[in-house]
């Protein structure tokens, strides 16, 4: 395994992991504040924006390596 493979897979490992450890945080953080629903979807969305951003970063890295830009 090269260096840049191990590299690309710990980045999606790491930031998978951190992902779902922000998104226990967040959790806790609007239960023992009791956001109440709307509360807590509000802050579950924002979150998912940012997850949404790194896939959609990883879909135009796979688009553009396969069509050789």
């Amino acid at each position: 395994m090269a260096e840049a493979e191990f590299a690309t897979w710990a980045v999606r490992l790491g930031v998978g992991g951190l992902i779902a450890f922000m998104f226990f945080i967040v959790f806790q953080l609007a239960h023992e504040n009791k956001a109440g629903k709307y509360g807590t979807m509000i802050l579950l969305i924002a979150l998912m924006m940012g997850v949404m951003g790194f896939g959609i970063k990883l879909a135009v890295q796979l688009i553009l390596s396969h069509n050789g830009l």
